[in-house]
């Protein structure tokens, strides 16, 4: 009976500590750099996706506030951690067409600043969505990966100043 308990609590041990490692993805910056994602050795990394012209709207909202907070350090833990931040939105399926036209049009518009951490992509959606929960299409999803590429806190939707500081207290950690 002992062994069974030791047993069960040694396999729900190992269940709760194991993290799922983010998938390879490339893209391209508009200043033409390839990026793989995910990026080893940084301390942190945050990757917002989104897969959908709907959702694509909805992760740009997140830009202004992700970057001042964790690019630029504006506020007052930000400096206190080191992270990467990249958007990624990922052309899919009849949008694969709109790839070009969406980056030559963000290449003319976007703020210097945030150029090279928003990564255009046409990965193939199937093994991203299995590997990382991508259930509802019309959100952006957020990943905090650690140094190893392993997520440790995701996050999805609309952004909200919860939902930024909740991303910010992982990075603290």
């Amino acid at each position: 009976m002992r062994s069974i308990i030791l047993f069960g609590t040694l396999a729900f041990s190992v269940v709760v500590n194991a993290q799922t490692v983010f998938p390879v993805l490339t893209g391209e910056t508009a200043s033409g750099n390839t990026i793989t994602l995910p990026v080893k050795g940084k301390q942190w990394t945050v990757i917002g996706l989104a897969y959908s012209q709907k959702a694509t709207p909805v992760l740009e909202e997140w830009y202004e506030p992700a970057y001042l907070r964790f690019i630029a350090k504006h506020g007052l833990m930000a400096g206190s951690y080191d992270a990467d931040v990249y958007f990624v939105p990922l052309f899919v399926g009849v949008n694969k067409a709109a790839y070009e036209p969406s980056l030559n049009k963000f290449r003319k518009s976007a703020d210097p600043e945030i150029v090279d951490h928003v990564i255009f992509s046409k990965a193939d959606i199937e093994p991203l969505k299995a590997a990382l929960d991508l259930t509802e299409k019309d959100i952006p999803y957020f990943f905090v990966l650690d140094a190893e590429g392993r997520i440790v806190h995701r996050e999805k939707g609309a952004y909200t100043d919860d939902k930024l500081e909740s991303i910010e207290e992982v990075l603290m950690d």
